[in-house]
């Protein structure tokens, strides 16, 4: 016999520097707690396999597809979704200014996802993570246009707002110190 002890527990999540105490289902995903349970819908599921990037947030710092993480697994890290990225005065995050100011967006579906990946991978090549692009596995990671197509091919748009979507990531890197 299962009881509701055996299949559900009580923790918490740290979401965009607010701490939420939640009991949920062992089986529970972050992206469903993040929607269904702290009303944050901005994360969008498209997939629900992994394979789109619609629902990529950053969980210590790094880019994770949260619909293939379970929401017990992230326990004692800091989650950032779409909507922690802006300040809290709420001055938008550069990326996100950048997409506005770039158009890089059409439906908005994939928008969220491709920004926090482009955050998690601007985190990565200031620590000098190299990818299948990079010309160097040891030096300096250069965002060039091949680099970052490379690193944001697994973030999909279905309506082809690449060119503004790339036009948005340079942008940033150009004006980052």
């Amino acid at each position: 016999m299962t009881t509701a002890d055996d299949t559900s527990r009580e923790l918490s999540l740290r979401v965009n520097g607010t701490t939420h105490r939640l009991s949920l289902d062992h089986r529970t995903t972050l992206l469903d707690a993040l929607r269904e349970h702290l009303g944050l819908t901005g994360t969008k599921k498209g997939c629900d396999h992994g394979q789109c990037g619609a629902c990529t947030v950053l969980v210590g710092g790094r880019r994770v597809n949260s619909c293939l993480l379970l929401a017990v697994m992230a326990q004692g890290t800091e989650i950032t979704t779409i909507e922690g990225l802006a300040s809290p005065d709420g001055e938008l995050h550069p990326l996100q200014a950048a997409f506005v100011e770039h158009d890089a967006l059409q439906c908005g579906y994939c928008t969220p996802g491709q920004i926090c990946s482009a955050a998690g991978m601007l985190g990565e090549a200031a620590a000098g993570w190299p990818s299948a692009a990079s010309t160097s596995l040891t030096g300096p990671v250069t965002l060039d246009a091949a680099e970052i197509r490379e690193r944001m091919s697994g973030n999909l748009c279905r309506c082809g707002a690449y060119v503004n979507i790339l036009a948005a990531i340079q942008d940033v890197c150009r004006k980052a110190p």
